[in-house]
Protein backbone atom coordinates (compact mmCIF):
# COMPACT_ATOMS: atom_id res chain seq x y z
CA UNK A 1 0.00 0.00 0.00
CA UNK A 2 1.25 3.23 -1.21
CA UNK A 3 1.48 6.67 0.55
CA UNK A 4 -1.39 8.19 -0.97
CA UNK A 5 -3.78 4.70 -0.34
CA UNK A 6 -2.96 5.34 2.89
CA UNK A 7 -4.33 8.38 3.12
CA UNK A 8 -7.68 7.30 1.44
CA UNK A 9 -7.46 4.54 3.72
CA UNK A 10 -7.72 6.65 7.32
CA UNK A 11 -9.43 9.56 5.32
CA UNK A 12 -12.59 6.97 4.84
CA UNK A 13 -12.31 5.29 8.19
CA UNK A 14 -12.48 8.63 10.37
CA UNK A 15 -15.33 9.77 7.78
CA UNK A 16 -17.17 6.49 8.54
CA UNK A 17 -16.18 7.30 12.94
CA UNK A 18 -14.81 10.35 13.44
CA UNK A 19 -14.72 9.78 17.91
CA UNK A 20 -13.44 6.60 18.26
CA UNK A 21 -13.47 4.91 21.50
CA UNK A 22 -12.06 1.69 22.96
CA UNK A 23 -15.03 -1.13 23.76
CA UNK A 24 -13.94 -1.37 26.91
CA UNK A 25 -16.28 0.49 29.63
CA UNK A 26 -14.36 2.92 32.06
CA UNK A 27 -14.44 6.58 33.52
CA UNK A 28 -10.90 7.19 34.37
CA UNK A 29 -7.32 6.30 33.69
CA UNK A 30 -7.11 3.31 36.48
CA UNK A 31 -10.64 2.02 35.42
CA UNK A 32 -9.50 2.09 32.05
CA UNK A 33 -5.85 0.33 33.32
CA UNK A 34 -7.72 -2.17 35.05
CA UNK A 35 -9.99 -3.38 32.49
CA UNK A 36 -7.25 -3.53 29.79
CA UNK A 37 -4.92 -5.61 32.22
CA UNK A 38 -8.49 -8.07 32.51
CA UNK A 39 -9.26 -8.06 28.93
CA UNK A 40 -5.73 -10.32 28.18
CA UNK A 41 -6.81 -13.38 26.41
CA UNK A 42 -10.26 -12.57 27.44
CA UNK A 43 -13.21 -10.77 25.18
CA UNK A 44 -14.43 -6.60 25.67
CA UNK A 45 -18.06 -7.89 26.66
CA UNK A 46 -16.80 -9.90 28.78
CA UNK A 47 -14.21 -7.36 30.59
CA UNK A 48 -17.29 -5.23 31.00
CA UNK A 49 -19.78 -7.59 32.50
CA UNK A 50 -17.30 -7.46 35.32
CA UNK A 51 -16.28 -4.31 36.30
CA UNK A 52 -19.85 -3.29 36.06
CA UNK A 53 -20.19 -4.87 39.27
CA UNK A 54 -16.79 -4.53 40.26
CA UNK A 55 -15.95 -0.90 39.83
CA UNK A 56 -19.96 0.62 41.58
CA UNK A 57 -17.68 -0.78 44.55
CA UNK A 58 -14.12 -0.58 44.40
CA UNK A 59 -12.23 1.77 41.38
CA UNK A 60 -9.62 3.01 43.47
CA UNK A 61 -6.01 1.40 44.04
CA UNK A 62 -6.85 1.51 47.93
CA UNK A 63 -10.57 0.04 47.58
CA UNK A 64 -9.09 -2.70 45.29
CA UNK A 65 -6.02 -3.68 47.33
CA UNK A 66 -8.68 -3.64 50.36
CA UNK A 67 -11.12 -6.30 48.61
CA UNK A 68 -7.82 -8.68 48.79
CA UNK A 69 -7.16 -11.16 46.09
CA UNK A 70 -9.96 -13.48 47.10
CA UNK A 71 -12.49 -10.62 47.38
CA UNK A 72 -11.29 -9.50 43.70
CA UNK A 73 -11.54 -12.82 42.41
CA UNK A 74 -15.22 -12.94 43.45
CA UNK A 75 -15.88 -10.27 40.83
CA UNK A 76 -13.67 -10.88 38.10
CA UNK A 77 -14.14 -15.13 37.86
CA UNK A 78 -15.36 -14.93 34.50
CA UNK A 79 -12.84 -13.50 33.17
CA UNK A 80 -9.97 -16.35 31.89
CA UNK A 81 -6.80 -16.70 33.91
CA UNK A 82 -8.87 -14.42 36.50
CA UNK A 83 -6.24 -15.88 39.29
CA UNK A 84 -3.13 -14.60 37.98
CA UNK A 85 -4.82 -11.32 36.94
CA UNK A 86 -6.30 -10.90 40.65
CA UNK A 87 -2.74 -10.95 41.99
CA UNK A 88 -1.37 -8.47 39.24
CA UNK A 89 -4.34 -6.51 39.93
CA UNK A 90 -3.70 -6.75 43.86
CA UNK A 91 0.58 -6.12 43.55
CA UNK A 92 -0.64 -3.46 40.80
CA UNK A 93 -2.44 -1.23 43.08
CA UNK A 94 0.03 -1.57 45.99
CA UNK A 95 2.48 -0.17 43.55
CA UNK A 96 0.31 2.96 42.62
CA UNK A 97 -0.22 3.48 46.02
CA UNK A 98 3.36 3.22 47.24
CA UNK A 99 5.01 4.42 44.00
CA UNK A 100 2.85 6.76 42.49
CA UNK A 101 0.12 8.44 45.02
CA UNK A 102 -2.16 6.28 43.58
CA UNK A 103 -2.29 7.54 40.06
CA UNK A 104 -1.47 6.01 36.84
CA UNK A 105 1.54 7.12 35.63
CA UNK A 106 1.86 8.76 32.20
CA UNK A 107 5.19 6.93 30.67
CA UNK A 108 5.80 3.66 28.71
CA UNK A 109 9.02 2.82 31.45
CA UNK A 110 6.59 3.40 34.55
CA UNK A 111 3.47 1.58 33.16
CA UNK A 112 5.35 -1.52 32.08
CA UNK A 113 6.96 -2.14 35.67
CA UNK A 114 3.82 -2.58 36.96
CA UNK A 115 2.39 -6.61 37.44
CA UNK A 116 0.60 -7.40 34.49
CA UNK A 117 1.49 -4.78 32.44
CA UNK A 118 3.19 -5.72 28.55
CA UNK A 119 3.65 -3.01 26.03
CA UNK A 120 0.44 -3.51 24.23
CA UNK A 121 -1.03 -2.78 27.89
CA UNK A 122 0.96 0.16 28.50
CA UNK A 123 0.11 1.70 24.86
CA UNK A 124 -3.60 1.24 25.13
CA UNK A 125 -3.30 3.71 28.32
CA UNK A 126 -0.98 5.86 26.66
CA UNK A 127 -3.27 6.48 23.63
CA UNK A 128 -6.83 5.86 25.03
CA UNK A 129 -6.54 7.54 28.68
CA UNK A 130 -3.49 10.28 27.96
CA UNK A 131 -3.90 11.01 24.18
CA UNK A 132 -0.31 10.05 23.15
CA UNK A 133 0.19 8.23 19.80
CA UNK A 134 0.68 4.80 20.36
CA UNK A 135 -0.42 1.86 18.75
CA UNK A 136 -0.78 -1.22 20.69
CA UNK A 137 -1.30 -3.87 18.53
CA UNK A 138 -3.00 -6.92 19.15
CA UNK A 139 -4.53 -9.56 16.85
CA UNK A 140 -7.14 -7.80 15.09
CA UNK A 141 -4.36 -4.62 14.23
CA UNK A 142 -2.06 -6.82 12.66
CA UNK A 143 -4.05 -9.32 10.72
CA UNK A 144 -5.64 -6.02 9.72
CA UNK A 145 -1.96 -4.78 8.98
CA UNK A 146 -0.44 -7.35 7.24
CA UNK A 147 -4.02 -8.63 5.34
CA UNK A 148 -4.37 -5.22 3.88
CA UNK A 149 -0.39 -4.70 3.25
CA UNK A 150 -0.63 -1.35 5.48
CA UNK A 151 2.13 -2.36 7.32
CA UNK A 152 3.59 -5.99 7.17
CA UNK A 153 5.42 -7.36 9.80
CA UNK A 154 6.06 -10.81 11.20
CA UNK A 155 5.50 -10.09 14.80
CA UNK A 156 3.32 -7.07 16.44
CA UNK A 157 6.53 -5.14 17.59
CA UNK A 158 7.27 -4.68 13.52
CA UNK A 159 4.11 -3.74 12.74
CA UNK A 160 3.54 -1.46 15.54
CA UNK A 161 7.11 0.02 14.49
CA UNK A 162 5.89 0.12 10.70
CA UNK A 163 2.49 1.59 11.66
CA UNK A 164 4.20 4.42 14.25
CA UNK A 165 5.89 5.18 10.42
CA UNK A 166 3.56 5.09 7.58
CA UNK A 167 0.31 6.05 9.07
CA UNK A 168 0.02 10.21 8.46
CA UNK A 169 0.70 12.47 11.42
CA UNK A 170 -3.39 13.56 11.34
CA UNK A 171 -4.35 10.35 11.96
CA UNK A 172 -2.22 8.75 14.41
CA UNK A 173 -4.16 8.99 17.82
CA UNK A 174 -7.12 7.48 16.58
CA UNK A 175 -5.58 4.78 14.40
CA UNK A 176 -5.44 2.30 17.18
CA UNK A 177 -9.48 2.07 17.40
CA UNK A 178 -10.03 2.37 13.81
CA UNK A 179 -7.72 -0.52 13.04
CA UNK A 180 -9.18 -2.39 15.96
CA UNK A 181 -12.64 -1.93 15.07
CA UNK A 182 -12.36 -2.59 11.58
CA UNK A 183 -10.72 -6.39 11.93
CA UNK A 184 -13.08 -6.79 14.51
CA UNK A 185 -16.39 -6.02 12.60
CA UNK A 186 -15.09 -6.40 8.81
CA UNK A 187 -11.91 -7.56 8.44
CA UNK A 188 -12.28 -10.61 10.63
CA UNK A 189 -9.89 -13.00 11.09
CA UNK A 190 -11.83 -16.57 9.21
CA UNK A 191 -14.18 -14.77 6.84
CA UNK A 192 -13.61 -10.97 6.24
CA UNK A 193 -16.37 -8.86 5.04
CA UNK A 194 -14.96 -7.39 1.78
CA UNK A 195 -18.13 -6.26 0.19
CA UNK A 196 -19.47 -4.13 2.97
CA UNK A 197 -15.50 -2.77 3.21
CA UNK A 198 -14.97 0.78 2.44
CA UNK A 199 -11.30 0.75 2.11
CA UNK A 200 -11.67 -2.48 -0.28
CA UNK A 201 -10.11 -1.27 -3.23
CA UNK A 202 -7.46 0.09 -1.51
CA UNK A 203 -6.57 -3.30 -0.19
CA UNK A 204 -3.71 -5.38 -1.08
CA UNK A 205 -5.69 -8.82 0.13
CA UNK A 206 -5.54 -11.46 -2.90
CA UNK A 207 -8.46 -13.20 -1.24
CA UNK A 208 -11.57 -10.91 -1.14
CA UNK A 209 -14.84 -12.28 -1.38
CA UNK A 210 -17.44 -11.02 -3.77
Amino acid sequence: MNKESRLAFFTRLREQNPAPRTELEYSTPFELLIAVVLSAQATDVGVNKATRKLYPVANTPAAIYALGQAGLESYIATIGLYRSKAKHVIELCRMLMELHDGQVPQTREALEALPGVGRKTANVVLNTAFGQPAMAVDTHIFRVSNRTGLAPGKDVRAVEDKLMKVIPKPFLLDAHHWLILHGRYVCKARKPDCPTCIVRDLCDFRGKTA
